[in-house]
């Protein structure tokens, strides 16, 4: 499944299902079968997270071998935030690497 993730742009051509949410999206990374996911980092009121949110979430799950791996990109225009979420993607792609073994909890 390739899931974009955006509060305000359309959802572009050849992704399965565009969320508003960072809890949206973390639920359909819990069930493990996302291929690709594009983050933004801001997605509106508070409630709704951010993008930063996602990627600490993947980069935990990465360490812990919860999810398979995925790809990643983002579109946000946010440069602090595009910062943070590179470095915790990152590190997931590290751990990801490090061992093949992936364990669904």
């Amino acid at each position: 499944m390739k899931i974009f993730l955006d509060d305000v742009r359309v959802c572009p051509h050849g992704y399965d299902i565009q969320v508003y949410t960072a809890q949206e999206a973390i639920n359909l990374l819990q069930m493990g079968n996302v291929t690709f996911i594009s983050l933004d980092h801001d997605l509106g009121p508070d409630e709704a997270g951010t993008g930063y949110d996602v990627a600490a979430y993947l980069e935990k799950a990465a360490y812990f071998k919860e999810i398979p791996k995925l790809h990643w990109a983002i579109h946000s225009a946010n440069p602090v935030g595009i910062a943070n979420m590179k470095r915790a993607l990152e590190n997931a792609d590290r751990y990801w690497d490090s061992d093949s073994t992936y364990r669904h909890t």
